[in-house]
């Protein structure tokens, strides 16, 4: 038995930034039913694993991290393990099968369910083994935000309505549901009082939103742009299918709307976009991409890709080295075919060897990293500002980020020699130079 508190709970996060939006949820709901909440794993008594099954790797690292925190029940240093999230929404009650040691698991839900039953369990009693999930998105409520208060994400749907052949979210997540816009706002004013300057909105297709219900994303970020001390607003994951052109409007118009956009293209050649069921042509994608650059000058576009999908040829990774290249995606994930069960892409013929899709993978980043090089060192000597996510006052160094970088996704700035600074602030710095991983190193700008 751990020799903890039996109420201190722990939350471990794998995934993506909307599985961490559940993470917060989760907390949340355990602080409400009275659970000690820490940070660290190692003192707590029961750890709640919120799983991710997006990719094999995902699924992989899943199963390591239960297989760890069994490990760790068996020798008594933890007292309950209990496995949320995508994984158990993706393999059901196969997974508590595999797993008879894990005291409970919990599909995709509102929380409420199992915050209650990790209450139950720390105060010795029993409870169902597995919780099922809901369906009908909710406002997300009281969250425990574990982001600096630099920033936080803002969920505004749930599930997806697109059959990309590579993809299992729709049979996990669900089909979309937009959040009522009023929840949305009232969400954010809510993480503002937090302190929160810049929220960052997540979905699985965030230009999606408000279609289920007669409106369109720009309504939603006009509403959000709206939020007193709001100071940046930054869109992910919209899907490039019917973009919601209004929303370059916005950006150009709206000193808080981001002139950022993370757009996943997934591939430059129509018989792969085809291939992937993905809509629209390669000549097509490259229109909204230019329309986009045309319409918001300035703006920074990221994006995913990827390579080794069953049936791609060397001429088809030419024509993706050359978007990257052509387009300047310095911001860039790439990533190599994970065949996934019950997609329409795991009964293709014309698979790629592994060592194949590595290699075409490592053409991709090399294009990548040379754009990057290239634009990050036209920055040095310039001054520019940045939003502080960690102040360390012993070194004198902020981290942060310009209005071209996400957190986590992109790249960060590292400044010396700051005698003051506060997290959520925003600051001026001049690039001194760009360190092996293309981030940028500054110092502090000289008052003008």
């Amino acid at each position: 038995m751990a020799k903890t508190d039996p109420a201190t709970v722990s939350v471990v996060h794998l995934g993506c930034a909307r599985n961490l939006v559940d993470s917060e949820v989760i907390l949340g709901r355990m602080a409400e039913e009275g659970l000690v909440i820490s940070g660290d794993p190692d003192h707590a008594a029961t750890v709640v694993l919120n799983t991710c099954s997006f990719i094999g790797p995902a699924r992989e690292e899943s199963e390591n991290a239960i297989r760890d925190l069994l490990e760790r029940k068996q020798k008594g240093q933890l007292a309950h393990v209990v496995v949320a999230g995508c994984l158990v929404q993706k393999v059901r009650r196969e997974l508590a099968e595999r797993f008879p040691e894990v005291d409970l698991f919990a599909e995709i839900s509102d929380y409420r369910a199992l915050a209650k039953s990790v209450a139950t369990l720390s105060k010795g009693g029993s409870v169902p083994r597995y919780l099922e999930g809901l369906r009908e998105p909710e406002r997300e409520g009281a969250r425990l935000i574990s982001t600096p208060k630099s920033y936080a994400y803002l969920r505004i749907s749930h599930g997806c309505d697109h059959q990309c052949s590579f993809c299992a979210i729709p049979s996990i997540r669900g089909k979309h549901r937009s959040k009522k816009l009023e929840d949305v706002v009232s969400e954010a004013r809510e993480l503002v009082q937090h302190g929160s300057k810049e929220l960052i909105l997540v979905a699985e297709d965030s230009t999606a939103w408000g279609r289920d219900i007669g409106l369109e994303l720009p309504d939603l970020v006009a509403a959000l742009a709206e939020v007193p001390r709001l100071a940046r607003i930054r869109v992910m994951y919209a899907y490039p299918n019917r973009f919601p052109w209004e929303l370059t409007k916005l950006m150009r118009e709206r000193k808080n709307v981001a002139r950022y956009l993370d757009i996943p293209v997934q591939h430059a050649s129509t018989a792969m976009l085809r291939a992937m069921r993905r809509h629209g042509s390669g000549e097509q994608m490259r229109g909204i991409l230019d329309r986009l650059r045309e319409e918001v000058p300035g703006i920074v576009l990221r994006t995913t890709v990827l390579v080794g999908f069953p049936g791609e040829t060397e001429a088809d990774v030419d024509e993706l080295v050359s978007l990257v290249e052509a387009q300047g995606f310095g911001r860039l994930g790439a990533f190599t075919y994970s065949p996934e069960q019950g997609t329409h892409g795991n009964d293709l013929p014309g698979r790629v060897p592994a060592d194949v899709a590595q290699r075409r993978l490592e053409r991709v980043l090399a294009a990548r990293d040379r754009v990057l090089r290239a634009s990050q060192s036209a920055l040095v000597g310039q001054r520019i500002q940045i939003l502080v996510d960690e102040w360390h006052a012993e070194a004198q160094t902020v981290v942060g980020r310009p209005e071209w970088d996400a957190p986590e996704s992109d790249l960060i700035v590292v400044a010396s020699g700051v005698k003051k600074a506060k997290v959520g602030e925003f600051m001026e710095v001049e690039v001194a130079k760009v360190d092996p991983e293309h981030n940028l190193l500054a110092i502090p700008a000289k008052k003008r």
